[in-house]
């Protein structure tokens, strides 16, 4: 695997090994307002989200695998998914939606094929070219429970200001962003140890937002999240998508959420793309009963397609 990530100091959490940002020549967006020379900031009004302003981000044949498997788990996956929209990617268990989410992240190494954001593949990307791009929140997530959540999203902003520098009025300003959007203001001093997993899910989430990236990948953000939880995660998807324009990716397990909330999907059977496009026109019946097994009622509603399961289907009958 190609080592782009900054690397945090070693009492920071694992999940910072992953894309973070920080150049003061980046584009305005979740970056920190300006700061006049008094150390003053003036943040102005949140901008409104232009899908033209949004990365592009793609891949092409795809082949990724892991030692001591004859079989790649990922065989020739071509995507490109749209810009400033939200895509998720679905499938069974085992289909190989985790491990894509880690490629197309450059966590895992590819054994063929190429990833671009706005058009450059990412091996031609210095680390911290890189980390202004791409961020990550896999599903392993460990820090020490004493850490408090604002010490948390702290981390995120490391490649901004370097390891060894002091924390700045645009450090502290995207900190406090970060934490207010993903509505952790309340928690921001509690430990680590004493939340939820749903609190504990939106403080991580709070770090990888502090990071700044123009590309945001997530993987299974809902997964053993209660619903009220499930949808707090999903309506911070939105807001990214409607107000910043972050090209997000996201892994779902939950295909019916994914119908509801998604603006365009990929479904994966045996580490195969099986279909992709726009909810209406990947979630059918037929995609149910031949990807999932599951015999199911497919019908329009007023937030894509709504999905009615029926029964499991027998292996003579996919």
């Amino acid at each position: 695997m190609a080592q782009h990530a900054l690397q945090p100091p070693t009492d920071a959490p694992s999940t910072l090994q992953a894309r973070v940002v920080g150049d003061e020549d980046r584009r305005d967006g979740l970056g920190g307002p300006e700061v006049g020379g008094d150390g003053t900031s003036d943040a102005g009004p949140a901008p409104v989200g232009d899908p033209e302003a949004a990365s592009t981000f793609d891949a092409d044949g795809l082949v990724i695998g892991y030692p001591g498997l004859e079989e790649p788990v990922v065989e020739d996956a071509s995507i490109c998914v749209p810009p400033g929209e939200v895509t998720a990617l679905v499938g069974p268990n085992g289909s190989g939606k985790s491990t894509l989410l880690g490629g197309l992240a450059d966590q895992i190494d590819r054994e063929a094929g190429s990833v671009h954001v706005d058009g450059t593949d990412l091996t031609d990307l210095g680390d911290k070219e890189l980390a202004q791009k791409l961020g990550l929140l896999s599903q392993e997530n460990v820090s020490p429970d004493q850490l408090s959540v604002e010490e948390l999203v702290e981390h995120g902003r490391y490649p901004h200001r370097g390891f060894f520098e002091a924390m700045t009025v645009d450090d502290q300003a995207a900190i406090d962003r970060a934490i207010d959007l993903a509505g952790v203001d309340h928690l921001r001093d509690r430990n680590l140890g004493q939340l939820s997993g749903g609190q504990a899910q939106l403080a991580w989430i709070a770090m990888v937002l502090a990071q700044e990236t123009d590309v945001l990948l997530l993987d299974e953000p809902t997964t053993f999240l209660d619903l009220h939880h499930q949808l707090e995660v999903m309506d911070i998807v939105r807001t990214l998508r409607d107000e910043w324009s972050i090209t997000v990716v996201l892994v779902l397990h939950d295909i019916d959420q994914a119908a509801r909330f998604a603006d365009y999907m990929v479904a994966l059977e045996d580490g195969e793309i099986y279909a992709s496009g726009r909810p209406g026109d990947v979630v059918t019946e037929g995609l149910l009963a031949e990807v999932f097994g599951v015999e199911a009622r497919v019908d329009s509603g007023d937030h894509g397609p709504r999905i009615t399961p029926l029964r499991a289907l027998d292996d003579e009958e996919i």
